[in-house]
Parts: C-alpha cells; structure tokens; sequence
C-alpha cells in the first residue's frame, strides 16, 4: 500500500475498547510522571466530538491566563502533559490548562484533523468544538480574554494555526511546534505534500488564506515557531512557510530584526512598530520530528523525554510560557529559580541583526552586525533581576 492509503487505512480505524485502554498508558509514562488533568464533559454541542481535558491548579491567579495545548497523532493529552511539563508551569504560574484530546474513531492515528475542510473552518468541527471548550473555561474560572494562548505539536501545531487562523480575535498569541501553515491542505493527499515537500508559496498569498478565515482586522496574535532541522515526519521548510504567513498578516518584512542563539540554537525576531516582539521563529539544529526539552541536568526540568518527546537542551514550553508573558508572576507558595532565559532575550539583543548563514554541518552562526553595540550585559542582568524582585 502506498504512504497515502496507509494513513487513510489508519484514520478510518474503528475505535478498538482494548487498544484504546492499552493507549491510556500514555497518561501515565515509563518515567512515572501522571498529569493532573480530569476531564471535562458538559462544555457544548461539540460538533468535532472531541474530549475535553482541563487542570485549574490551586495556586490560580486572580483572573488567570489559560493555555490551550494540542497534542500530536498517537499521542493523549495526559501523555502530552506529563511530556512538555505544561501542567507542572501552571502550577508555578497559575494559569488554567485546556487540553483537548482526539478520539480513534475520528481519526484512527488521533491526529487532529487540521487538513479537513469541515474541521478547519470557523464555526464548525473540531475548530468549533475547542472553541466551545475555551468559552467553558473562560466562563467557569474567571479566565482574562485577553491573555488566552494556544500551542500545539505537528497535527496539533497545524491545528495551532488553525485556531489563531479561525479565532485570532480570541487569542493574545500562539506556539506552533513541528507544525504547518493555515489553509495549504484540503484533502489527505495535500496535507501529505504539505508535510513531505512544503511547497513555497508567495508571502500574500499565505498571509490571505489567514486573513480570508474570519471577518477579522487586527491585531492580530503574536506567533512561535519552533522546528527541529532534521525532522523528516514535517519537513523544517514548514516552520518557514508558517514564519512567512504570520510575518505577512503582521506586516512585517522577511528579513528578521534580530538573531542570536538561546541555549545553544539560533532564534529569530521580528518586532512591530511598539518594540514588541511579534513574530519568533526557533531552530533546533539536528533534532528530528517533537517537541524539545531541557531534562539531563536541569534543577527545575519541565517534562519528561519520550516519543516525539526529544531532549534538545532546551526547554520548549518554559521558553513558550516566557513568550506568552506567563512567567512574569510566581504563584503564591512557589519559589522560582533563576535560569539562564530568565533574562529577557530582547533585553540583551537589541541591534538588528541579518539574517543567519548555514555553515557546512548544517548548524547556523549568527553574524555580528556591522556598527553593533556593546551592550554591558551585567548591567542587564542586575536590572532585570531587580525587575523580577530577585535582587535589591
């Protein structure tokens, strides 16, 4: 059988009770960890007939900020969390955490469907069911409209753009990891182009099939993008395509404004007219198709290697968190450790920088600016922690 009618075989799988109950052991991981997440299951009409996974920490703000996470195929939501850690930094920052979970029997690898034109619309299927468990929240726990964000893996980085596509006025920004540009794919066999070759399309064209999803006109949410350079489930040409459609909704010229390397990996910037940083884009050099964390030798390690799970050295939903201004504010009863990307990356790199260059093992050396200035970076790093309360 071919690649193409392997996967649709897969996805018309009928729901198997005694394979699904094997899979539940991706709430609980070879590593121990168990997420905290219950599930949810008065929350709409749920036309995508998704399930609904939700964790309110004790430790909740006042008018808290909620991350809405999509898992990846043949993963759960429980699996995922445990995974990322996510559950574990709403706890320390108290926020809420949404989780929506595929089902087999509409999608028999439990991708979610973001190449289906009836689940990627506004106002219908699984757009519109996660919709549907977002108002839940928003209205049950008090959650702040204007802070709600949404990251996702692969399938669920696809359905990442699908929501900030369909729903921006609902989300303050969004993380999009391994995943693909809104609107490319339509059919099984679009989608499998999309993930194998990611074809170039021109910037407006991109930048029109996000504006062309609502009736909306700005502002528009602020985006992440993170991939890993060896992936070969998702070509890395995606995490460029995606750059390419939210730098031409936001505005924004191609080249970025800045870049330098966090924890080791080239990161790129683009900010609006504000100064704020809108548009960020992280390449993990040599890392195949996941997630990275940051676990082997951390104090504080947010989540726990496993498939599509992948120790990089650096970890993903912390610096997520920090992009959605989430880690501002320690929760009460939480002491926080100073890391390293504590200090705000944009404190430091404030010269615009070109665009960087690939050297022969594929890795990328930032360029020094030409005329750039030298920054006093224990200057920096004593205002910033004095900011955060940590030094007097």
């Amino acid at each position: 059988m071919s690649l193409a009618d392997n996967i649709e075989f897969l996805r018309n799988l009928p729901k198997l009770p005694k394979i699904n109950d094997l899979v539940d052991l991706a709430r609980v991981l070879p590593g121990g960890g168990e997420s905290p997440i219950v599930e949810v299951t008065e929350f709409g009409s749920n036309p995508g007939d998704l399930k609904m996974f939700a964790y309110v920490p004790a430790t909740l703000l006042p008018k808290p900020a909620l991350v809405v996470v999509l898992h990846g195929c043949t993963q759960k939501a429980a699996g995922y969390d445990v995974g990322t850690g996510w559950s574990t930094l709403a706890e320390k920052y108290g926020f809420a955490l949404l989780m929506p979970e595929q089902k087999s029997s509409n999608n028999g690898n439990t991708c979610f469907n973001w190449f289906s034109p009836e689940d990627t619309a506004r106002d219908s299927g699984e757009a519109l069911s996660i919709r549907q468990m977002i108002e839940h929240m928003a209205d049950a726990h008090h959650i702040d409209r204007s802070r709600i964000f949404v990251t996702g893996l692969s399938a669920g980085g696809a359905m990442t753009s699908v929501m900030l596509a369909t729903y921006p006025e609902v989300f303050a920004a969004g993380a999009i990891i391994a995943g693909l540009p809104f609107g490319i794919a339509n059919t099984l066999q679009e989608a499998l182009t999309g993930m194998y070759r990611a074809p170039a399309q021109a910037a407006h064209d991109l930048g029109d099939l996000v504006r062309k999803a609502s009736k909306h006109t700005g502002p528009w949410p602020k985006v992440s993008v993170w991939h890993g350079s060896a992936d070969r489930t998702v070509t890395s040409a995606n995490a460029g395509e995606v750059v390419k459609q939210w730098l031409n909704v936001h505005g924004l010229p191609p080249a970025p404004m800045s870049a330098a390397d966090v924890d080791g990996y080239p990161r790129e910037v683009w900010w609006d007219a504000e100064g704020e940083t809108v548009v960020e884009s992280y390449t993990i050099t040599g890392m195949a198709h996941g997630t990275p964390l940051a676990i082997a030798g951390e104090q504080e390690p947010y989540g726990e290697a496993g498939k599509f799970l992948l120790e990089a050295g650096i970890a993903s939903s912390w610096h997520i968190a920090q992009f959605f201004g989430l880690t501002k504010q320690v929760a009460p009863g939480n002491t926080v450790m100073v890391r390293k990307a504590d200090v705000p990356i944009d404190a430091i790199v404030t010269a615009s920088t070109p665009k960087p260059r690939a050297e022969s093992d594929g890795r990328f050396t930032p360029r020094d600016p030409p005329g750039h200035r030298v920054l006093d970076i224990n200057a920096v790093i004593t205002r910033a922690l004095t900011a955060a309360g940590l030094m007097k």
